[in-house]
């Protein structure tokens, strides 16, 4: 197994539309990672293996996504005890996602799972990046960059807003 800082775990390959985005952003910051489709309810066996796999690795942070039961992130903060792990409730048709947040959120004292917004796969890739900012210089530069571009972005909107008032600012979009 070759050297990564990020797992990224989903439970179907239906969850990859949400989950690109955590690579995505990853791979602006320049973050190492490895992306897997994994089951801890059909593919037990495997997704215990690889949580092993990840324990001799040295990964730094999982992100894991999953729907419905959504035990996944679950157990992977069981299996791998010190490293952090973001949990993505995914959007389900049954219960829209509440079901996928509740579970991933109501961890049990001792095994926490930190829970982004449903199908909030960015900010996840954005919460790992800050937790491997902690020990790493460029990392934090590239984040703090990130962060100026939104409030920029931010600014440069209510200048428009300004300049052409809510009428013609809401022709433009």
């Amino acid at each position: 197994m070759k050297n990564f800082d990020v797992a990224i775990i989903m439970g179907s390959d239906s969850d990859l539309s949400i989950m690109k985005d955590a690579a995505k952003f990853l791979e602006d910051m320049g973050i190492s990672y490895e992306m897997k489709i994994l089951s801890v309810h059909r593919t037990p066996e495997k997704a215990f293996a690889y949580a092993e796999c990840l324990k001799e690795n040295g990964v730094k942070v999982i992100i894991a996504g999953a729907g419905g039961a959504a035990h996944l992130p679950g157990v992977f903060a069981a299996m791998v005890p010190t490293v952090p792990v973001i949990g993505i409730p995914i959007h389900t048709k049954t219960l829209s996602g509440v079901d996928s947040l509740y579970s991933i959120v109501q961890m049990p004292s001792g095994i926490p799972v930190a829970t982004v917004a449903i199908n909030g796969a960015k900010n996840a890739a954005i919460l790992a990046s800050s937790i491997l900012a902690v020990g790493n210089e460029d990392i934090k530069n590239k984040l703090a960059e990130y962060k100026d571009s939104l409030k920029n972005d931010v600014t440069k909107k209510d200048e428009k807003l300004q300049n052409l008032g809510y009428s013609a600012y809401l022709e433009q979009m």
